[in-house]
């Protein structure tokens, strides 16, 4: 009766964990460049009381056995990086990627590198690329004091439209990964390249499987909020069960103890 508390307990744990999950992912429904999480759940351990093919006797053995389940954790839980939808802005600086790939950007203070899918970039004091916590584009691109405009292409190529001209000023490259999932979530958007990740690579937009940039937009949230309620009320319903499989167990202790009453 203990393994049935036991067992129901490490279903609430799990489902705690699930309920999390969706939690965050609705918290971040209007967090443009987004990526909702999944996570898998895996069995716990078995107690084998009969193997399957132990001997029945001297020439047969049991084609079946008998094993005790144990529970359940939560095995893993990664981003999925679908594609999220598109938000027009019309702001030069905003930038959004449509396929594979990543924005390289150096961290502010530690000046680590770091990858995000949020391609809302601004200008700093000294007219350099930038997110707005100050984190630079890598590679570093200086936009002229004297451009009029900044015209992105989809290959990345950067043009500063000033008095003297058309002027390349820099080109944007997109980091792609053989096992994006195994990338690790810092906060703020960011990412950081694990050995389960692979390292990242440097590519021009468009080429090798990598996606293109378009200016004047923003990839939103890829959390689908229908989805997400659905999911809950599974979790919510998994939670219930788990609870009543430990009041009947509660019951039947109870029961098992008035006996010796």
């Amino acid at each position: 009766m203990m393994k049935a508390l036991t067992t129901s307990a490490t279903g609430l744990e799990a489902q705690q964990a699930n309920l999390e999950r969706i939690s965050n992912d609705l918290a971040n429904v209007n967090t443009d460049g987004y990526k909702k999480s999944n996570i898998e759940f895996k069995d716990l351990m078995y107690e084998t009381v009969k193997a399957p093919g132990d001997a029945l006797g001297a020439a047969m053995n049991s084609p079946v056995g008998v094993q005790k389940g144990l529970g359940v954790k939560v095995g893993a839980s990664h981003k999925d990086f679908t594609q999220g939808a598109v938000k027009k802005t019309d702001y030069p600086f905003d930038l959004m990627i449509e396929g594979k790939g990543f924005f390289a950007v150096s961290l502010p203070n530690t000046g680590e590198i770091a990858y995000t899918r949020q391609g809302a970039f601004k200008l700093d004091s000294q007219a350099r690329i930038c997110k707005s916590d100050g984190a630079l584009i890598e590679p570093p691109i200086t936009v002229p004091t004297n451009a009029a405009s900044v015209i992105v292409g989809g290959n990345g190529e950067v043009k500063a439209i000033t008095p003297e001209g058309e002027t390349v000023i820099g080109q944007i490259q997109l980091v792609n990964f053989v096992n994006p999932q195994g990338l690790l979530a810092i906060g703020g958007n960011y990412y950081k390249s694990t050995p389960a990740s692979g390292t990242g690579i440097p590519t021009v937009p468009g080429e090798n499987n990598v996606g293109t940039l378009a200016q004047g937009m923003l990839e939103t949230s890829n959390v689908n909020v229908a989805s997400s309620m659905i999911e809950m009320i599974g979790a919510q319903r998994a939670y219930e069960m788990n609870t009543k499989v430990m009041g009947v167990a509660d019951k039947m202790l109870e029961a098992t103890t008035s006996i010796v009453r």
